[in-house]
């Protein structure tokens, strides 16, 4: 029997688990306790798996930290580029359709800034939203745009196309499918659950309307917040701690690397627009899986150049210890080879090149030829990509030992312009000046 002190929504919310029968707690509740779960979450994580399905087989339970996490849309920059990796991610690029120029794009944009807005809140995509992330909170989901060169062509702005954006050098590692490289638009979707990330990837594709249209597509994974006993550095699809090295935003000079400075020579003339931005490189990078687990345990190691257990130098030390190049062994033979991965890519040995990695893994089962169709959705960020990934990938171009075991299927060069503040949406600065 319904008390005088219970209110409407207490009496919604408990009829809505009647007629549920499965004791589902009602979203509105869900969401009202993720305050409140900030600090059992962390409890949550450090127990493992048993207590994560403990919580999830519970008849009522509060959102954790891994469904109450959410990132700003608006700021200074776009979300996606300094956030944590996350376990989903989906990787888009658009054509604008015949006769869409920069009116319908700038409408695009603006459409497209105000849908991430909400679902990164955990909101819901406006009218007819598909219901895939109802009972879900925002899971750190990011929605990140970016501009390919066409995309100027295409809106009669070539003369605002910054000179980042020229054509990415041919490597001899590159079997490039252009169907599934560049575009004019780009989206880069992630999230630390599948279905949110799902539902921001429809409400994009969606909300193209006729403006634009899906050019390519490709979904990744990363491994999931807590399956760890602690946080560690994420590993690949070869079994490799991937992502030792990556430049750290305390480090004194990771803005200047990775973001195009608001002042001084970088930010003036037809790039002004990019200030507080970067330029994005993706790259599909099949791994030819058999014949690397063909190799033994050594071999791996020495083509790579770390120790496979924990990701630290074959010179010695953790994963963190600086390379030491010149080491040799008793036998006079470097300790790390000299056509090793880690030696040819490291930043000491590029001149100080340096690029923030941020890549999913794939997996898009068997290809014809009876191989499995795995490898890495490579994205990369800088302030500048000439300074950046090319003159490391020529290097890695002319001698990388993992060369013979990977190979790059498709590219794509994107300019991500700096954040967009309440009420403006991304590449304001370029559509509107």
């Amino acid at each position: 029997m319904t008390t005088q002190k219970e209110t409407r929504n207490d009496r919604n919310d408990r009829n809505e688990t009647a007629e549920n029968g499965q004791g589902r707690i009602s979203r509105r509740r869900l969401l009202g306790t993720a305050g409140a779960a900030g600090a059992t979450g962390l409890a949550l994580g450090a127990a493992g798996g048993t207590a994560v399905h403990a919580a999830t087989a519970s008849p009522a339970t509060a959102l954790n930290t891994l469904g109450s996490t959410g990132v700003p849309f608006h700021g200074e920059r776009q979300p996606g580029i300094t956030t944590p990796l996350q376990a989903r991610g989906h990787l888009i690029a658009f054509d604008l359709a015949p006769g869409a120029g920069r009116k319908e794009a700038a409408a695009l944009l603006r459409r497209w800034s105000r849908l991430a807005a909400e679902v990164m809140a955990g909101r819901p995509a406006g009218d007819g939203d598909t219901g895939v992330a109802l009972d879900a909170g925002p899971s750190s989901l990011t929605v990140t745009f970016g501009l390919g060169r066409t995309f100027f062509d295409r809106t009669d702005l070539t003369a605002r196309r910054p000179a980042a954006l020229d054509p990415l050098p041919a490597f001899s590692s590159d079997r490039l499918d252009p169907k599934r490289s560049d575009g004019d638009l780009w989206v880069q979707i992630g999230a630390d659950d599948g279905l949110v990330a799902f539902h921001a990837l429809r409400a994009v594709q969606r909300s193209a309307g006729d403006t634009a249209r899906v050019r390519w597509q490709m979904n990744g994974f990363n491994r999931s917040p807590g399956a760890t006993r602690s946080p560690m550095t994420s590993r690949n699809l070869m079994g490799q701690v991937d992502g030792t090295n990556n430049p750290k935003p305390s480090d004194p000079d990771f803005d200047r690397r990775i973001f195009v400075p608001a002042e001084g020579e970088a930010a003036q003339g037809d790039a002004a627009w990019m200030a507080g931005g970067s330029y994005a490189v993706v790259r599909r990078i099949r791994m030819l899986l058999d014949d690397w687990e063909k190799l033994p345990l050594d071999g791996q190691e020495e083509v790579i150049g770390r120790r496979k257990s924990d990701g630290a130098p074959l010179t010695g030390g953790s994963e963190t210890t600086p390379l030491a190049l010149d080491k040799t062994g008793p036998d006079g033979k470097l300790v790390i080879p000299a056509n090793a991965h880690a030696r040819i890519s490291a930043p000491e040995a590029n001149g100080g090149a340096a690029m923030l990695r941020r890549p999913f893994s794939f997996h898009d089962g068997i290809g014809p030829d009876g191989t499995v169709d795995a490898g890495l959705l490579f994205v990369c960020w800088q302030a500048d990509p000439l300074r950046g990934f090319v003159p490391v990938q020529r290097k890695l171009d002319r001698g990388d030992a993992l060369s013979a075991f990977i190979r790059h299927e498709a590219s794509g060069l994107f300019a991500v312009p700096g954040g967009a503040r309440e009420g403006e949406y991304v590449g304001q600065r370029l559509l509107e000046s």
